[in-house]
This record gives C-alpha cells, structure tokens and sequence, in this order.
C-alpha cells in the first residue's frame, strides 16, 4: 500500500511557534476542495508537505490527481491564497510535484470512508 510522504519537520517561528502555525495552515488547507472529488485536498492527499521557515513563508508540496486536471492553474493559486490568509503566515508559496504520483491510496482513512472506499 502507498504511504503518504512524510511531513518535513518545520522550523520553529518565534511568533506563534511551528506546531501552532502548523495546525492553522492545514486547518486551510482542508477548506480547498478538488472540484471533481466532495472531500479536501488535504484528505485525499494532495498535500505532500508543509515548509516553515522562522519568519513564517509557507512552502506547500502538493500534487494533482493527474497532470490533465482541469484546475492545475487555478487550485495552487487558491491554496497559495488560504495559506497567505493564514496569520503568522508572512508568505505562500506552492511548489506542484509529480512524484510520487497521487493515487487514491494516499487519501485518509476518513476521505476513504465518505467516498466508500471500503
């Protein structure tokens, strides 16, 4: 079975602290949805990891669920600007990757279970 990449380890802000900033970005990360799938990027595993640096710029590794999709211009600027909203957040940036590539295997256990995976 696939795993989710790791979450890279981010450095700490002095601000508001990682962790804490952390738990906010991925909080707006889960109001983005992928048009074509009712559940959250973050969900369904598009999010592969989180960047912080000590003066809060946010660096998001995400993918699609194909190269074709029909939002692969518009869903990195949405996420670029929930995470700017983000407070504590100084910038956003998104950094699109292919590999690994997405599978339906990447998506939590609750994404799972309200798309009836099981």
């Amino acid at each position: 079975m696939a795993q989710k990449p790791d979450k890279p380890a981010a450095a700490e802000s002095p601000a508001t602290g990682s962790d804490d900033l952390e738990g906010k970005i991925i909080a707006a990360l889960r109001t983005v949805y992928d048009p074509e799938i009712p559940v959250n990027i973050y969900e369904i595993g598009l999010v592969y990891g989180i960047d912080i640096d000590q003066n809060g710029a946010v660096i998001v590794r995400m993918t699609l669920t194909s190269p074709g999709c029909p939002v692969a211009v518009s869903l990195p600027l949405e996420v670029e600007a929930k995470v700017q909203m983000v407070p504590g957040v100084s910038s956003a940036r998104v950094d699109l990757v292919w590999d690994p590539p997405w599978n339906p295997e990447m998506m939590s256990e609750a994404a799972r279970l309200e798309l009836g995976f099981f």
